[in-house]
């Protein structure tokens, strides 16, 4: 952080994810739809929510509703029809089906059989300048087949990162066609999240794709978020503020 232009991955119009929140079990719906749609497979994680229009407890106890989180990236010009397809299949424009949100990614690193192009890239010194130190960092989003995510975690702190969560999902792409007496098996998938100090992000995101060989097909995909701000680890924020502080001493 001595002044030199940091790195950024170009906010890519290649990739969008859509992400897709719907009950336990309806997931499968919008995987297929989405393949059907044209997406090369999807990533399903666990989860718990509660929404407006469903009961909040039953005799007194509170219930909490299982639901399933659906990823599924696409390239840009192919992502509205994958996600009109969503919402009309699933109904999600309809009160209580679920909800669905695309998002602009900044890079996808991993996906040979998408299209190429997706390279890190430096930022501009001018956009690397912020006043807010917990303004400056990207997650970087690591899914990988079961077993793997303790590469990306070696790869990622041998790079520079403070530490990863890895979560457990499931998911289906176009290399993964296994069946047992022909029923469809949906691999189990690792999903590693990795919050990055800008400056760090190209040196680790690399070193990930290296590390778990993500150029290789079937491998994985990482791709990365800006985070808008981030909460909860003054130490490093304040490690970023004191060095700043002693650079500007220095010029």
């Amino acid at each position: 952080m001595n002044g030199k232009a940091g790195i950024k991955m170009k906010p890519s119009q290649a990739h969008k994810l859509l992400l897709t929140i719907v009950k336990k079990s309806e997931a499968k719906l919008v995987v297929r739809t989405a393949k059907e749609a044209g997406a090369r497979g999807a990533t399903v994680l666990l989860a718990k929510g509660s929404g407006i229009h469903e009961k909040k407890s039953f005799l007194g106890i509170p219930l909490s509703y299982e639901k399933e989180v659906v990823l599924t990236i696409a390239p840009g010009q192919e992502m509205e029809k994958i996600a009109n397809s969503v919402t009309e299949k699933v109904q999600l424009n309809q009160s209580g089906k679920g909800i669905g949100m695309v998002i602009n990614l900044e890079n996808v690193l991993g996906i040979v059989t998408l299209a190429p192009g997706s390279k890190v890239e430096k930022r501009d010194e001018e956009e690397q300048i912020m006043s807010d130190p917990a303004k400056k960092f990207d997650l970087i989003v690591t899914i990988v087949n079961r077993g793997d995510a303790s590469k990306v975690v070696d790869a990622s702190l041998a790079a520079g990162a403070e530490g990863a969560t890895v979560l457990s999902g499931r998911g289906s792409g176009i290399h993964e066609k296994a069946k047992l007496f022909n029923i469809q098996i949906e691999p189990e998938k690792e999903i590693v999240l990795t919050l990055i100090h800008h400056q760090l992000t190209k040196r680790v995101a690399e070193a990930i794709e290296t590390g778990v060989e993500l150029n290789q097909s079937g491998k994985g995909i990482a791709f990365i978020l800006d985070v808008e701000r981030v909460i909860g680890i003054n130490h490093l924020i304040e490690e970023i503020r004191q060095e700043e502080q002693t650079n500007r001493e220095k010029e």
